[in-house]
């Protein structure tokens, strides 16, 4: 099958797609490790009387979370700088982040049938639900789990948006 001229992609372009997809989801995947740092480091910081770096960590935070005490894990007596939910969507989010390029290539932009993300938020669904109706009571584990499940579908959907991205910008230039 003959293509046109004009679809044609020299190789080098190819590699300098590739480095750069590459080099996004790298910088992504850095900024969701420091983000998943910054959540665990907020109470070990201030339980050695770091207040310094823990309130402003906790304050950040605050604004994207409600930070219910009696809803989040707690190092030592202190509790982590999101809920349980919260941080099961950022560590699936980033574990989603870090096992993509697994079983897919970065440079893949072909986005995964939205059927899945919405199938990733049926278990937070109703996990919810069952608590809020008082039908059963969630545990910290099972925010965890159901928040771990709709942070990875959103990895597994953002990468290819990523790619995308870096192709439109490269072919602006």
């Amino acid at each position: 099958m003959k293509l046109s001229a004009e679809n044609y992609v020299s190789q080098t372009e190819v590699v300098k797609l590739r480095t750069y997809s590459r080099l996004v989801w790298g910088v992504f995947t850095f900024i969701a490790f420091v983000w998943l740092f910054l959540i665990f480091s907020a109470p070990i910081f201030e339980a050695t009387g770091t207040k310094s770096i823990s309130q402003p960590a906790y304050r950040f935070f605050s604004y994207i979370c409600h930070q219910i005490n009696s809803r989040s894990f707690h190092y030592h007596e202190f509790p982590f700088a999101v809920c349980a939910r919260c941080f099961g969507v950022y560590l699936g989010f980033f574990l989603g982040l870090i096992v993509y390029p697994i079983f897919r290539n970065i440079e893949n932009t072909e986005p995964f049938p939205r059927f899945w993300l919405f199938l990733a938020m049926i278990p937070m669904g109703i996990d919810f639900s069952l608590g809020f109706f008082g039908i059963w009571e969630n545990t910290h584990v099972s925010r965890l789990i159901t928040g771990a499940i709709l942070g990875f579908a959103c990895a597994i959907f953002i990468v290819p948006a990523l790619a995308d991205i870096v192709k439109h910008l490269k072919r602006q230039k």
